[in-house]
């Protein structure tokens, strides 16, 4: 949780967003459920979203995480795109992590372009929930 101005815990804000072409949203709506019943407050972009897309999302919805899913193995191309378009814009405060089917060898080029955690199929929902709350920014 961060703290509002008046001093009240406020819930963090996740956007769970499908980039590109991958139409398989049944992990992020599995994602999406676990972090709102965590206490999050979670916006889901639907299917198909450009990077341009989902980086004005987070800008207008002032969102703590984006949460990006990919299983069509576009990751090293989307994902980084997302959080070059936040830097162009000057925001820097969102923490960037990746889910999918995303291979060992591609985490630490994801990593290196600030995008992070890149969990992969079957990773238990508190070690997501456990890196978002450790891993904020704001």
């Amino acid at each position: 949780m961060s703290t509002s101005t008046h001093g009240k815990k406020k819930p963090i804000r996740v956007l769970v967003s499908k980039l590109g072409l991958d139409g398989h949203d049944r992990g992020a709506l599995v994602i999406c459920r676990a972090l709102r019943d965590s206490g999050m407050e979670v916006i889901y972009s639907g299917l198909f979203c450009t990077p341009e897309q989902v980086a004005k999302i987070a800008i207008d919805e002032d969102v703590d995480v984006v949460a990006m899913s990919l299983l069509n193995g576009a990751h090293l191309t989307l994902f980084p795109r997302v959080a070059s378009i936040l830097k162009e814009r000057g925001v820097s405060d969102i923490l960037l992590i990746g889910g999918g089917v995303i291979p060992v060898k591609d985490k630490k080029i994801l990593e290196e372009k600030g995008v992070k955690g890149n969990f992969g199929p079957g990773t238990p929902l508190d070690i997501i929930i456990k890196y978002i709350h450790n891993n904020l920014k704001k």
